[in-house]
């Protein structure tokens, strides 16, 4: 009895090589929760893939993760003196956005990352000029892009690249390998046409792992069903039934995720109408779960609990009965499974 992630392995797979035939040479990304999957699934998966390098966020991830993938494994989080010192193998390379960062990993292996329009962090036009000193005491790797998603104002995430290839061009920097996310397989296919000398390695991870929906699903097990009455008082608080039906406790609660949500970004009236309704309705006690039974989603009958979630199913809907099953909607990157099984 328990929360279970459902994989198609063989469509999951499919769509991995196909994103592979993309994106010739690319480095898949293992963070946070793994995606969903966990971190050793996703080592066995890139392994299988042939993948030489391993895409990690943090140095304690990488510290975990170095015993399953036997390649290299880049850190995505920058450098920064001062930071935790994590004993890692010397196939560890690490991503660092400053000069100083520079200077303080005399003989690592580095990726620079340059600033992009995602604004977040990276090294500046400014730095370019002081920054060939500083890379004779490192083993460089190559630069990095970290591109936005979306791009509301129409510019081309190629001439972005281009703007920063002809930069480091002008300083007489190397650009043996260029590192770039979230571009499409067209664009990076453009850049690769215009340097050809150049190594364009795309770092996917949502898109490689999650790209396709009908690959995976995840359900929650029916531990018990008791009727209740209208008026009945249930549960922690003692709460009203609102009508007849029945009170589900099924297998996923908040140590799963299971009514956690991470902020959106809601574009269009719609979705911003939805999410003031859902949050009107939360004022009232009133919260969809994301279980799913005879084609439509549950409301919880009170708050998640830490592993099971009780739903309230109404008297006109099939009775549920211990050990079914109920799809639910959850997103990868907040969830932890009890059990993961492959079809």
């Amino acid at each position: 009895m328990a929360l279970t992630l459902y994989v198609d392995t063989a469509r999951w797979r499919a769509h991995q090589k196909q994103i592979q035939d993309q994106f010739p040479g690319l480095i898949p990304v293992c963070k946070g929760n793994g995606y969903g999957f966990g971190h050793e699934r996703l080592c066995e998966e890139a392994t299988r893939m042939g993948a030489d390098i391993l895409a990690v966020g943090t140095t304690y991830e990488a510290s975990s993760i170095k015993d399953w993938f036997g390649g290299d494994l880049l850190v995505l989080t920058p450098f920064r003196r001062g930071e935790d010192p994590v004993p890692l193998p010397d196939r560890v390379i690490r991503s660092v956005a400053s000069l100083d960062g520079v200077r303080g990993l005399v003989g690592a292996r580095v990726v620079i990352e340059c600033m992009s329009s995602m604004r977040r962090h990276g090294i500046s036009e400014q730095d370019l000029g002081q920054l060939h000193a500083a890379i004779e005491d490192v083993r460089l790797e190559g630069f990095a892009l970290h591109l936005p998603l979306d791009r509301p104002d129409g510019s081309d995430a190629v001439e972005e690249v281009i703007g920063w290839m002809d930069r480091l061009r002008a300083a007489r920097l190397p650009l043996h390998t260029m590192f770039v996310s979230h571009l499409r397989a067209a664009e990076l296919a453009r850049l690769q046409q215009q340097f050809p000398q150049t190594r364009f390695r795309a770092r996917i991870g949502t898109r490689l792992w999650l790209g396709d929906h009908e690959a995976t699903e995840y359900r929650g097990a029916v531990l018990d069903v008791t009727r209740v009455a209208k008026g009945d008082r249930f549960g922690y608080r003692q709460q009203k039934a609102a009508s007849d039906g029945w009170l589900v406790v099924v297998a996923g609660g908040t140590s799963h995720g299971v009514g956690l949500e991470a902020p959106k970004a809601l574009h269009g009236v719609m979705p911003r109408a939805k999410g003031v309704a859902r949050a009107g309705l939360a004022t009232v006690n009133r919260n969809l779960s994301p279980f799913v039974w005879a084609g439509k989603q549950r409301w919880f009958a009170e708050p998640p609990h830490m592993q099971v979630s009780i739903l309230f199913v109404p008297a006109d809907a099939p009775e549920p009965k211990v050990g079914d099953e109920l799809v639910a909607h959850l997103r990868h990157t907040t969830t932890q499974f009890d059990r993961v099984l492959d079809a």
